[in-house]
């Protein structure tokens, strides 16, 4: 079996070594009911990382549970619906989260940090640039990056949602190898397998939008959770835009990693688990970001086929100017990103909206509707100054279809 490389990483220290991304589920950490740690499951997944790392490869854990592990804590029986009770039982449980795997790495010598997370942390730009340069810093130290959302001080305008994307993300700022998404199935099925004993399971996914029409993934996460089968399809998306193979496979039998990333592994009867195969062209880091490091604050809709015929392979050839807009949907400023949505008419005349792309714009919600109704000829007409030429240059747009 030929063992993945993403071409993006250039920064391994040896040329057999991997950089993988591994994330655990709550329902793989603690008890769903009485909320105690799973600690013989928590054991298998750090001896699995202690010889992921003997073997020469660098690990980032993404782990959930904090809002799990506080429940026993304060020895509550139900997560609670108020956002602030949420955020202070995940308070109290991060500390106890992070004790338990100093604990259990601690027994091998191996040093662990913990790394808190929410999306505003990496909607500036040099706050995701430091963000990476301190888990590339921490891999060459050897060790341990553990990254939790921090729940704490999240709320919906600034949640990743869940930690499979928080774990695509992550793999994607690491220019990871492999993401693995710990679950508690062995792979994705075709339907819900504990009710329907025809689900087959899907081993390799090379194109995900078709394999979203071909099963049926409607299951929620567990009662702890957030994520289920959906979130993990959408993560997988994330991750293998940017160069990264996603892999998902039982949370129970972590040490299973190992002979999927072996290359001597010439055995066909690889431990069950689903494969999805990483983009030939990914996107490059800043364009990636973008996407998917930018809470999206408004849209920008655009008529004609000015920006259509701009797009080739992927990559956009022109900057979109005011002339192409022709309607702002939401209330957003400058430096902010936008969903830009092609408004096209099907051969029945019907307007059809298709998201073509993301971008920061140079000019405000406002500023563009003042440039838009005054239909002059150029921006200082409009506004009586002018701070770009365009509405989103093409340097700062990220092409989604």
């Amino acid at each position: 079996m030929v063992v993945y490389r993403n071409i993006q990483n250039t920064h391994r220290p040896t040329t057999t070594s991997l950089t993988l991304v591994i994330k655990v589920g709550t329902s793989s950490i603690c008890d769903e009911v009485t909320h105690y740690p799973l600690l013989g499951n928590l054991s298998r997944i750090v001896e699995t990382i202690i010889q992921l790392k003997r073997m020469g490869h660098r690990v980032v854990l993404v782990t959930s549970a904090a809002v799990g592990t506080g429940l026993r804590r304060l020895n509550m029986s139900e997560k609670p619906k108020k956002l602030a009770s949420i955020q202070a039982i995940a308070a109290v449980g991060q500390g106890r989260l992070m004790s338990m795997y100093d604990d259990l790495f601690g027994q091998f010598n191996q040093p662990v940090a913990q790394i808190l997370l929410t999306r505003n942390d990496l909607a500036d730009r040099s706050q995701y640039l430091n963000a990476v340069n301190c888990l590339e810093e921490l891999l060459d130290m050897g060790v341990v990056p553990i990254i939790n959302e921090n729940d704490t001080i999240s709320v919906k305008e600034i949640k990743f949602g869940d930690n499979d994307t928080l774990s695509a993300i992550s793999a994607g700022m690491v220019k990871a190898d492999y993401l693995f998404l710990m679950t508690d199935v062995d792979c994705l099925y075709t339907d819900n397998p504990r009710s329907n004993p025809d689900a087959r399971p899907v081993l390799v996914c090379d194109d995900i939008e078709e394999l979203r029409r071909e099963i049926t993934v409607s299951a929620p996460g567990s009662s702890l959770g957030t994520g289920g089968m959906v979130t993990k399809l959408v993560a997988a998306d994330l991750a293998t835009a940017a160069g990264v193979t996603t892999v998902i496979a039982r949370g129970a039998t972590p040490e299973n990693i190992i002979p999927i990333i072996d290359s001597s592994n010439t055995d066909k009867k690889l431990p069950l688990h689903t494969r999805f195969v990483a983009k030939p062209k990914p996107l490059m880091d800043r364009k990636w970001w973008i996407l998917h490091g930018l809470h999206t604050a408004g849209t920008v809709y655009v008529e004609g086929d000015d920006i259509k015929n701009a797009i080739h392979d992927g990559q956009v050839d022109s900057s979109l100017f005011a002339h192409s807009i022709s309607k702002v949907e939401g209330t957003f400023v400058e430096h902010q990103a936008v969903r830009l949505v092609l408004q096209h008419k099907n051969s029945q005349g019907i307007v059809d909206n298709i998201t073509v792309a993301k971008g920061i714009v140079n000019y405000s919600s406002q500023e563009i509707m003042r440039i838009m109704l005054a239909k002059e000829s150029t921006i200082v007409d409009s506004l009586g100054y002018k701070d770009a030429d365009c509405i989103i240059h093409r340097d700062n747009m990220a092409i989604t279809v």
